[in-house]
């Protein structure tokens, strides 16, 4: 594994994390606590600090299960959480509520089972929450009480991310990037890296789309966001299959499959291609078993790809995608 400087936190995180939300049992299909647990220990086992998390995952399973792999271990873990999906109505007046803040994030404090949050990120917030200044102003405060060590934002779009890092104390940015999603890499990452702000990738494989596993005949459970959120009935479109559409992902996909290195796989590559990119601090690419959490750390390890690649994929993007996905996050 190797590791990153996490913006200005003093941090050295790894690059491939640990992205917690499958296993909360609420948007992935059938999940099994036992299994969970084994995942998150064959990540740590195989050199992984970094584990993103939040507090609607299976409405704090996730942070609870989290809670109980860190009791047993003795490495210095560093746990990102989130706060504000809990919001109802998720409105832009609840993310300037001093007391329904306070309230979730005490509630992760407890569910963590720990004094003070490594990491919270406001979760994907309105957009007009990034023009109230007192929402951060809030999250100043929860410092100064010592509830929470650093905070950042998880963000939708890169014109939020933009807005973001303008706050001299937000730390971090999780934002969808994938060779699906090049926006990111063009128009924040260099914002990023002058203000020494952390960039956290999610959605590294498109929901799995990039993980080359998935056919037109493909199905997915009632309880799994791939099968009710692909119009953005349940939440942003974009997180799921990144929002593109599923059958031209296949498309694209196979495309790009004639550019794996030899014995890599799909997911590994998909997650080596964000590697190439510095301002990148860490992935949280979803694990549900063992055998996953493996297959994604190995992706630390794979040499660095060469330049005419990386023109390739981006003219799979430029095909596929740059027309219908640049233009909305």
């Amino acid at each position: 594994m190797h590791y990153r400087t996490f913006g200005r936190t003093g941090w050295d995180a790894s690059e491939i994390g640990f992205g917690a939300w499958g296993i909360g049992g609420d948007a992935w299909g059938q999940t099994d606590d036992t299994t969970s647990i084994a995942a998150l220990h064959k990540a740590i086992d195989l050199g992984v600090n970094f584990i993103d998390t939040a507090d609607v995952y299976g409405d704090g399973h996730s942070e609870q299960l989290i809670a109980q792999v860190r009791k047993q271990r003795s490495e210095p873990l560093f746990i990102a959480t989130k706060a504000g999906r809990r919001l109802n109505p998720h409105t832009t007046d609840g993310y300037v509520d001093r007391q329904k803040m306070t309230a979730f994030i005490e509630r992760s404090l407890r569910n963590l089972d720990v004094d003070a949050l490594d990491l919270v990120q406001l979760h994907c917030p309105p957009t007009e929450v990034y023009d109230r200044a007192e929402a951060f102003g809030i999250l100043d405060d929860l410092v100064q009480q010592g509830k929470i060590r650093n905070y950042g934002v998880s963000v939708e779009k890169v014109d939020e991310a933009l807005k973001a890092i303008q706050y001299p104390n937000v730390k971090s940015v999780q934002i969808i990037f994938n060779m699906f999603r090049l926006k990111p890499a063009e128009q924040f990452f260099n914002a990023a890296q002058e203000r020494n702000v952390a960039v956290i990738v999610r959605v590294p494989l498109a929901s799995g789309l990039l993980s080359g596993k998935f056919t037109k005949t493909s199905q997915f459970a009632a309880a799994d966001h791939r099968n009710f959120n692909r119009h953005g009935e349940a939440f942003d479109q974009g997180e799921t299959f990144s929002g593109v559409d599923y059958e031209t992902g296949l498309e694209a996909v196979e495309e790009l499959r004639s550019l794996l290195p030899a014995g890599t796989s799909m997911a590994q590559f998909a997650q080596r291609w964000i590697l190439m990119f510095p301002a990148v601090s860490t992935i949280i690419t979803g694990a549900k078993s063992p055998e996953q959490a493996e297959n994604n750390v190995q992706a630390s390890e794979l040499p660095e790809l060469s330049q005419d690649t990386l023109r390739r994929v981006q003219e799979v993007y430029d095909k596929y995608f740059r027309a219908e996905i640049h233009r909305r996050w």
